[in-house]
């Protein structure tokens, strides 16, 4: 696992456009500043491209790259054609799939179960419906928490409304392969949870 992923501040920043199918986001340090990590969708195809300028935007497929600036894979995010609930696949930088996220079903601001491979639930993506405030729960201990409600270093950073920050607990250990998992699930409350066309 890549060491930047033992960070517990990220500020994700979506890249803005007019005629804009694709989701592209800026990762970086809030503290430093500095950009640390891409997230990019390359492989958008035809009919995606199409159908993400209509109201069926958030039943689109998706696969979600993350890498270093340098090009070097961290990890790889993708989704199939989502009808009703989201499930979503989470690969590492060698393409192993490590695990799963499942929308829940009527669930009211969002949530998600993160699975491991084995289908066990490691933590749960709860969110309110009120607010983009989501918090990743451990029986009943937060692991990590995403807002845009941010007072640190980077609070000027934050120039439009679809800017975030992830917090992810000290609690959380080094190298611990949750950590993976909690940065895609970041990726998948604003495409599956919040997107709007």
């Amino acid at each position: 696992m890549n060491p930047i992923l033992n960070k517990n501040l990220f500020f994700v920043k979506e890249h803005r456009g007019i005629f804009k199918a694709s989701n592209n986001y800026d990762i970086f340090d809030p503290n430093s500043q500095e950009m640390i990590l891409l997230c990019r969708e390359q492989n958008l195809g035809f009919f995606s491209k199409i159908l993400r300028f209509t109201d069926y935007k958030r039943m689109t497929p998706f696969d979600i790259e993350i890498t270093t600036p340098q090009g070097e894979s961290i990890l790889r995010v993708k989704r199939g054609v989502s009808i009703f609930v989201s499930t979503v696949e989470v690969f590492d930088e060698r393409e192993k799939l490590i695990g799963k996220f499942k929308q829940k079903f009527f669930s009211i601001g969002g949530k998600f179960d993160i699975l491991d491979l084995d289908d066990r639930v490691v933590c749960t993506l709860k969110g309110k419906w009120t607010s983009w405030d989501f918090k990743f729960i451990q029986d009943n201990t937060e692991l990590a928490h995403v807002s845009k409600k941010w007072a640190g270093i980077g609070r000027e950073l934050f120039t439009s409304a679809d800017n975030y920050m992830l917090n992810i607990n000290q609690s959380v250990p080094e190298n611990d392969p949750n950590r993976l998992l909690i940065l895609a699930a970041v990726m998948c409350i604003d495409m599956v949870l919040k997107e709007r066309f």
